[in-house]
């Protein structure tokens, strides 16, 4: 079981894609390893939902931050060691020694690569275990870490005999024919289960020492996951994880009040402090480092979120319609039962003001009603907000405009209340619209 997140979530956040300009897969895919890139995909994939776990992944990447582990063997050695362990060897050692001979003169006298490629992938391979020999020193701690498990697993390897003679140095680092077949037999029969073991523990340690250095040079922190019966969802110096000089803001949901009413004119930063939570839960639930100060929260089934829902064309779905089958899908999961965050940027944009007044009233004030989720609806339509006042579960924010002579700034910072800024003729008069036109 995991986090659910639809596809559409996953697009309006911006989490996945290793191409995607401005991801949050990409913000943090600096591993060194094709094996460190897919266990973090992995990870993106299947965001966890028990308090246990998540904390359990938490505290290792604090364990990686405090031990500040620069992963430095370079990719190819990796790529050509499970290259190499790929290739099939023979299975009786007689006939891998007369294999190992046979392709020896074939490279002599035919320039036949396949025995080169076996020597490079064989050293390649001892490069790995050499530097996993040394990352088990780093790691090694006279009380319990949390990633003692595996590095006593890899411990337990290393200590091999053949292991360690293989790992020492060899006279003028080459191999005679029969030495290429016997090890060729032991790393590829007798210890492959082993060594997939090595592979996959420094893997891990890729993906938690890249993590955990990028999650400090960002300024992040860490979450502290509860059960769900909690249901609270605090958050202090929230910023968005790809800005660099972001506005931090603090949000709190619990089950007396589960709704943020949020407005403001455009530009303000709605969609980005939307953005930045729902990244912030998100990454919380696999236990990441999060870009905030602090953040405490209940775990959740699942996160939902509607902000850049356009029309279908396939489909013959307006913009209008799009919206609305968006606020079905999660009054469905939140009728349910189940524990929810979900973002709502400018409902019911696509309709005429009268029915966006209507519907937005109506939606707010019938989710509001559902605790167990935690809610943030945001409109341009500030007269909702007056008719919702006296609800109780229901809190009341904007983002502010400041007028410098008649040029709006914007401050990024949440103000309790509802907005009263009205400066869209304004920006319409300051780019010299009306005037093109007129002229």
């Amino acid at each position: 079981m995991s986090l659910i997140v639809d596809k559409q979530t996953q697009d309006d956040l911006n989490l996945l894609g290793k191409y995607t300009p401005g991801s949050v897969f990409s913000l943090f895919n600096k591993t060194k390893t094709d094996g460190g890139e897919q266990l973090l995909l992995s990870m993106f994939l299947n965001p966890m939902i028990t308090a246990v776990e998540i904390n359990e992944r938490r505290d290792i990447f604090r364990y990686f931050e405090q031990k500040d582990i620069d992963f430095k063997l370079e990719r190819k050695y990796f790529q050509s060691a499970e290259n190499y362990l790929a290739i099939e060897s023979p299975k009786m050692l007689i006939v891998a020694v007369l294999t190992s001979f046979i392709r020896k003169g074939q490279s002599i006298l035919i320039r036949d690569e396949r025995y080169g490629e076996l020597v490079a992938g064989l050293k390649s391979t001892m490069s790995v275990l050499r530097y996993a020999k040394e990352l088990s020193a780093v790691l090694t701690d006279q009380l319990h870490s949390p990633f003692e498990k595996e590095k006593n697993t890899l411990n337990e390897i290393l200590n091999n005999p053949f292991l360690i003679k293989l790992i020492a140095p060899h006279p003028n680092g080459e191999f005679e024919p029969y030495q290429l077949a016997l090890y060729d037999q032991l790393l590829k029969q007798k210890l492959h289960t082993s060594l997939r073991k090595v592979f996959e523990i420094l893997y891990a340690i890729d993906v938690y020492s890249t993590v955990a250095r990028l999650g400090k040079i960002m300024g992040c922190s860490y979450a502290d996951a509860l059960d769900k019966e909690k249901n609270v969802l605090k958050v202090t110096g929230l910023r968005h994880p790809a800005l660099k000089k972001a506005v931090g803001n603090d949000l709190m949901f619990d089950h007396d009040a589960n709704l943020l009413f949020l407005t403001g004119a455009n530009m303000a930063g709605k969609s980005t402090i939307m953005k930045s939570l729902g990244i912030a839960v998100y990454l919380a639930h696999m236990g990441f480092p999060v870009a905030a100060n602090e953040i405490i929260f209940s775990v959740r089934d699942g996160l939902y979120t509607s902000i850049n829902v356009s029309d279908n064309l396939q489909t013959g779905y307006s913009h209008f319609y799009a919206e609305v089958l968006r606020v079905k899908n999660a009054a469905l999961q939140v009728a349910s039962g189940k524990c929810f965050v979900v973002l709502f940027d400018e409902l019911f944009k696509g309709t005429n003001v009268k029915d966006a007044y209507d519907a937005t009233l109506a939606v707010t004030e019938a989710f509001a009603r559902y605790s167990k989720t935690a809610f943030i609806v945001s409109t341009h339509i500030i007269e909702v907000g007056e008719a919702l006042k006296g609800s109780n579960s229901i809190k009341f924010a904007y983002m502010p405009t400041v007028m410098s002579g008649n040029k709006p700034t914007y401050p990024y910072k949440l103000m309790p209340g509802i907005t009263s800024d009205r400066q869209g003729m304004i920006i319409i008069e300051n780019e010299g619209i009306l005037e093109l036109l007129k002229n």
